[in-house]
């Protein structure tokens, strides 16, 4: 049996700031953790706001998902995803 690559759905949160970014974050993470639980799903998120590179992926971490942070041209990518 073949695994399927995972389903990446993308939010673009570039302008906003912390507290609304993790909030953003976290509602779609717990909306989809199931999915990312089972490596189905990956989360990406696009941000500008230089917090959210800390306080998303230590707040995805802490609900055991694994979490990448790239720095882009004029924003971040957080990936958050699960067993891969």
């Amino acid at each position: 049996m073949t695994s399927a690559e995972p389903a990446t759905i993308e939010f673009d949160i570039r302008g906003q700031i912390c507290p609304s970014t993790l909030l953003t974050a976290l509602r779609e993470i717990n909306r989809h953790a199931p999915a990312l639980r089972k490596g189905e799903t990956t989360l990406l998120f696009l941000t500008t706001n230089r917090d959210s590179t800390h306080t998303i992926p230590e707040s995805a971490g802490n609900m055991g998902f694994h979490v990448e942070v790239i720095s882009r041209d004029g924003y971040y990518a957080i990936r958050v995803f699960g067993n891969e």
